[in-house]
């Protein structure tokens, strides 16, 4: 018992900032997506399903397809250019270990924005990443970099990949690498030891990486809405519209609870799916 209070005592704490801070608004935007919008932009009294019939605007599948797709893609790539960092980090010496990580929390000690305005700068049109493309015959004049979905692919991936990096390198320091080694000496390359050692020895930080990468990615506002143009709007987009430009906030929040159902359902079935494994196996 005295143990029990000890647990309930230490997590008491984070319990209520969590509830007050996280269930509590969430529960009051899915409460308001089902009330009606007044005409001066606030919340109309009564309840109705209109709100969520209104979420059938013909324009909203284009725009969640392309929040997908540049979330998806920007996890994949992340993953992709984490997994070999993350490796060697791990693998390196204490010093250069620590000079590694320092190398990668370094975007943090500058503003996002400020960061976000550098990568326009680059990619204006009389910006330096558009003066060598011409200088090397990558591109004309007439190329635009800015303003379209590939920029905003390629600053989320800037903006994310510290955070693919990080989890993946907690697990990989953990990591046996005589395993490696191991398999390496019963005659197995490089890669396919670190195929089917190494990845599944650090599945758990992989996952944390790809939750990491993915769902800020899905939620992604302020990138597509400086750096990309209207065939880059994303479903943050579209919510930031109809809460400050619309001022129609039931619309806003039945888009907003939308995308929280998108992004709870995954993390609930991987849930599900750990906690099956853990009965079967007994652990």
């Amino acid at each position: 018992m005295k143990r029990s209070a000890r647990e309930w005592l230490l997590t008491t704490p984070s319990l209520i900032w969590l509830t007050v801070l996280f269930v509590i608004p969430t529960l009051l935007v899915f409460g308001i997506a089902f009330k009606p919008s007044d005409p001066w932009g606030g919340i109309g009294s009564g309840w109705t399903l209109a709100t969520l019939r209104s979420l059938g605007n013909p324009n909203y599948p284009a725009i969640v397809w392309r929040t997908i797709w540049v979330s998806v893609v920007t996890t994949v790539i992340s993953i992709i250019f984490a997994l070999p960092c993350a490796y060697y980090i791990a693998r390196a010496s204490q010093r250069w270990k620590q000079i590694l990580l320092l190398l990668t929390v370094i975007p943090f000690w500058t503003s996002f924005l400020i960061r976000i305005f550098a990568w326009k700068i680059l990619l204006h049109p009389d910006g330096a990443i558009k003066r060598m493309l011409v200088f090397i015959g990558l591109a004309d004049d007439q190329t635009m970099l800015l303003y379209r979905p590939e920029a905003v692919l390629l600053v989320m991936i800037y903006t994310l990949l510290p955070f693919a990096i990080l989890p993946i390198f907690a697990a990989a320091d953990k990591f046996d690498f005589r395993l490696v080694e191991a398999a390496q000496d019963l005659g197995a390359s490089r890669f396919r030891a670190f195929m089917q050692i190494f990845l599944p020895g650090i599945q758990r930080g992989l996952l944390t990486a790809v939750l990491m990468v993915l769902i800020p990615s899905l939620g992604m506002y302020i990138i597509p809405d400086l750096v990309g143009g209207p065939r880059s709007e994303m479903i943050a987009n579209t919510i930031a519209r109809r809460t400050f430009v619309d001022r129609n906030l039931p619309h806003a929040s039945a888009l907003s609870a939308a995308l929280t159902l998108a992004v709870m359902a995954p993390m609930l079935m991987i849930l599900a799916n750990q906690g099956r494994k853990r009965r079967e196996t007994g652990t």
